[in-house]
């Protein structure tokens, strides 16, 4: 952590460099729901985090610029997407302004005294982290709560309450230019939900077993009079949790976890499916989520509030009024028989849950995968096999260009046209089609009449699910 941190009790003004991602965008509220004079600056916002800064009454500067600390904040955070050669960073470190990561400034502020309940894994970590979260709200135990997305049960990504614990969504991702270390290593945490581990972040690890190395620091600090949850039907999870100082409780669908499950079913409204802890049964849960990933998904949560306290009965009720994320598996819209779904999906395994869990859901109607390659792992070449193995699972297939794409030498470039051939070869009408218009237009030509466009990408992508649902109109109109 820098050095010369003032008091927090003589902090007035608080600036955020990279203010508009999920993370710092509910920090920058967070702050100013506590009373502090917040401000920041980003190249872009755009929705869900854009309207919340809004209504929070916090100016964001467009670009990042040293004027922008012309009024000498008392205290600068810095995002990890900013590099040490961003001009405000550098005036930052010239001026000697006090500066803090956003993981140690969440620390700082809101988790100390705290009990820290961190939620981690390579996939659904947004989903658990929104799931403890109610759940121990609906139990009155008025939690804190951070989640990297828009939870529809809070009406935002983050819950200030005065209960002992704090929710917080932990990301195995680098925390600043400054500090190279996992940003969940930072929020102390005492208990533990750990949802999956597999390769990603391919600009910052190089391998399963430099991930693996990360989550096993996380999970040795959990103290011994702490909690572990782990999806122990993962290999590389089990080998994480192993000779820790904490209790550890496995779930999953295999005979050996601890926490598992029977009898799935899924329809249009809902996934139902009986709980058990060993050979107690525990209830039986009803949930308005769908995929074998959520079964497991709600499991975790349900075993990681059961050691908080919450009984597996009461986790069940809130359960039912469960409203998601925003963004994951999210129905945008639906308009002459064509459903618009918004989906958060970038890694392999995480796009073939989320086909898999709309072809439960809409097994009738016709599946349009529409895949924007653009988090650093995606753009790159390492699963190019693994997204025709992914894909495969739709009806027809649509790849839009690899996000700014100049960022990614040529030789390391993920090959769209490569993907589009494997899965033309499995018999799959499959397109690469670059431009958002384009793509608009191949979906509205190609409709049935009873389709489901399943849209994943991590960004904005050119805001295709409003446009697409706004060409629908017109040709309703007509």
């Amino acid at each position: 952590m820098p050095r010369d941190l003032p008091p927090i009790e003589g902090i007035r003004h608080v600036h955020l460099v990279a203010v508009a991602g999920t993370g710092m965008g509910s920090l920058a509220c967070m702050l100013a729901d506590r009373g502090f004079r917040v401000t920041g600056s980003d190249l872009d916002t755009y929705p869900p985090m854009s309207d919340q800064l809004r209504d929070s009454g916090i100016a964001v500067a467009k670009g990042f610029a040293a004027d922008h600390l012309r009024e000498r904040p008392d205290l600068v955070v810095i995002g990890n997407a900013v590099r040490r050669d961003n001009p405000e960073a550098r005036a930052v470190l010239e001026s000697g302004i006090p500066y803090l990561s956003f993981p140690d400034a969440v620390h700082q502020f809101f988790m100390r005294g705290k009990h820290s309940v961190v939620i981690s894994g390579t996939h659904g970590k947004t989903t658990c982290t929104s799931l403890v979260g109610w759940i121990l709200v609906h139990a009155g135990r008025d939690p804190s709560i951070l989640v990297g997305g828009v939870a529809q049960n809070l009406d935002g990504s983050y819950r200030l309450g005065e209960g002992e614990h704090f929710v917080i969504e932990g990301d195995e991702y680098d925390t600043a230019f400054f500090d190279k270390a996992p940003k969940f290593l930072h929020y102390d945490a005492r208990s533990l939900l750990l949802t999956s581990c597999e390769f990603d972040h391919a600009d910052i690890y190089d391998s399963l077993e430099q991930i693996q190395t990360a989550f096993r620091e996380l999970a040795k600090s959990i103290p011994a009079d702490g909690h572990i949850v782990a999806e122990t039907d993962n290999p590389a999870v089990s080998e994480i949790v192993r000779d820790v100082q904490a209790n550890v409780e496995g779930y999953g669908f295999k005979s050996s976890a601890l926490w598992r499950v029977s009898d799935v079913a899924f329809d249009r409204d809902c996934t139902q499916f009986t709980a058990w802890r060993g050979d107690e049964r525990m209830a039986r849960i009803r949930v308005p989520l769908f995929g074998r990933h959520n079964v497991e998904n709600v499991l975790g949560a349900i075993a990681l509030c059961h050691r908080l306290g919450v009984d597996v009965e009461a986790s069940g009720e809130a359960l039912k009024e469960y409203r998601g994320v925003r963004r994951r598996h999210e129905v945008r819209g639906e308009l002459g028989g064509f459903m618009v779904i918004d989906d958060f999906a970038h890694h392999p395994t995480a796009v073939a849950e989320t086909i898999a869990a709309t072809r439960a859901r809409c097994p009738e109607r016709k599946l349009w995968a529409v895949f924007e390659p653009r988090t650093h792992t995606s753009r790159r070449r390492f699963f190019e096999e693994a997204y025709v193995e992914a894909l495969a699972g739709a009806d027809q297939v649509v790849i839009a260009g690899v996000f700014r794409q100049e960022q990614v030498p040529e030789a390391e470039r993920m090959r769209p046209d490569v993907v589009i051939e494997g899965l033309r070869i499995r018999g799959l009408e499959a397109e690469f089609i670059p431009d958002v218009d384009e793509i608009i237009e191949h979906l509205v030509r190609g409709r049935s009449g009873d389709d489901v466009a399943l849209i994943m990408s991590n960004g904005g992508f050119g805001g295709i699910w409003d446009r697409l649902l706004a060409r629908l109109r017109k040709l309703e109109e007509k």
